[in-house]
């Protein structure tokens, strides 16, 4: 049965549908695989002005930041371009391995080779991402004193449109025109600003979110979510009894009441050693074996997750309804923290579609004379490409 979320996924997409649909003659459509693939482009002049303030105000610092996030982005790039290799190498050989792969959706939990975002956090949390990551590019674009044609919304389509995005439209003409750091400045703009939130919701977890939630909340103990899968048998935890949905609060005679001690504990045994579990249905001796992907660390094969509840001090003196906004909220910054920095570096990748892919085809040029330089590119892109969808089947496969 759907959650609340999931059906609200689902009527924003019909609704989206029937929008565009109504104001069609506004709209253009770049067709991919149409129509199982394409983008709907809205066109606008929405923020351009607010571009031009933003780069006549501080053209030193947006020149500073743009050199380094010429430097942050190459950085990405790289890290990107091995994790997804580290990925695929414990897909093919740990064969405890979970994807570090996906593709994003808010419709349902425990779609094969997908990340389930909560609908609500999904398209804040997106909306907030296009918009400061074309926002960025069309500052730096005007600093260098590059026209904006356009800007707008713009919704993938697959089949129905389904993911939000924004755009911001340059005058290529003049922009391939312009020096190379300049334009690996504005193609770098987009992914370095959505890093930069990341590192802002860092910064204001940590000073600000931490300690009011450690205000509300009191932590029970750790709850299990789910057990690895092992080929012909079952890891120690599972074998041994214990079932999803356990709340772990004792190991070996001291209390656990966080992750943090789940898993110093367990950090400080090793495989074979023989311990007990207590949890809020029964006790069991589990023992350890070695760990899929670090043999020398111990293992007993399961997933956990954080339980906690709201402190009943806290609900006397502020009544029952803020602790779930707080807690709201910071479920918001977690996933804005998590898809800022997983689609801001994936758009470092140096294939065609992404920023990093035009950043890739600048470095080339530089290298390589025109033909080869252009042969080195698109072998590149195709690699990648071929590397996410690799991944992506793997991921869907286990």
């Amino acid at each position: 049965m759907m959650d609340v979320q999931s059906i609200a996924a689902i009527v924003f997409v019909l609704l989206l549908a029937l929008l565009l649909y109504l104001n069609r003659q506004q709209l253009q459509i770049q067709k991919i695989f149409f129509p199982l693939l394409y983008v709907v482009m809205y066109r606008t002049k929405i923020g351009i002005p607010s571009m031009d303030t933003i780069s006549k105000r501080f053209p030193k610092t947006l020149k500073w930041l743009g050199y380094t996030g010429i430097v942050v982005g190459f950085i990405g790039m790289v890290a990107i371009a091995v994790s997804l290799l580290h990925n695929l190498y414990n897909l093919i050989f740990v064969p405890a391995a979970v994807s570090g792969v996906g593709i994003v959706q808010p419709f349902a939990k425990d779609i094969p080779g997908t990340f389930f975002v909560p609908f609500f956090y999904f398209i804040i949390s997106i909306f907030v991402l296009v918009i400061v990551h074309e926002f960025s590019h069309g500052v730096l674009a005007r600093l260098y004193g590059l026209d904006i044609k356009s800007s707008g919304l713009a919704f993938l389509g697959v089949i129905a449109p389904i993911l939000p995005a924004a755009f911001v439209e340059p005058d290529e003409k003049k922009l391939v025109k312009r020096p190379v750091k300049e334009q690996l400045s504005i193609f770098a703009a987009g992914p370095f600003s959505n890093i930069l939130v990341a590192l802002l919701i860092v910064a204001v977890v940590f000073f600000a979110v931490n300690p009011l939630v450690s205000g509300i909340v009191e932590y029970q103990g750790v709850q299990v979510t789910g057990f690895a899968e092992k080929d012909g048998g079952k890891y120690p935890a599972e074998f041994a009894g214990m079932q999803k949905g356990e709340l772990v609060t004792v190991i070996d005679n001291t209390p656990i009441t966080t992750v943090e001690n789940f898993t110093s504990l367990l950090g400080a045994k090793k495989p074979g050693d023989a311990i007990t579990i207590v949890t809020n249905v029964s006790s069991y001796t589990v023992t350890l074996t070695n760990n899929p992907t670090d043999t020398e660390k111990p293992y007993m094969g399961i997933y956990v997750g954080q339980s906690t509840k709201i402190k009943e001090s806290f609900e006397q003196k502020y009544g029952t309804w803020l602790a779930p906004v707080i807690l709201w909220l910071a479920g918001l910054l977690l996933w804005m923290y998590v898809l800022n920095v997983g689609i801001g570096l994936f758009n470092l990748l140096p294939i065609p579609i992404c920023d990093g892919g035009r950043m890739f085809q600048l470095v080339c040029q530089k290298l390589f004379e025109k033909e080869r330089a252009q042969k080195v590119w698109k072998n590149v892109g195709i690699f990648f490409i071929l590397l996410i969808l690799v991944n992506l089947f793997l991921g869907f496969a286990k």
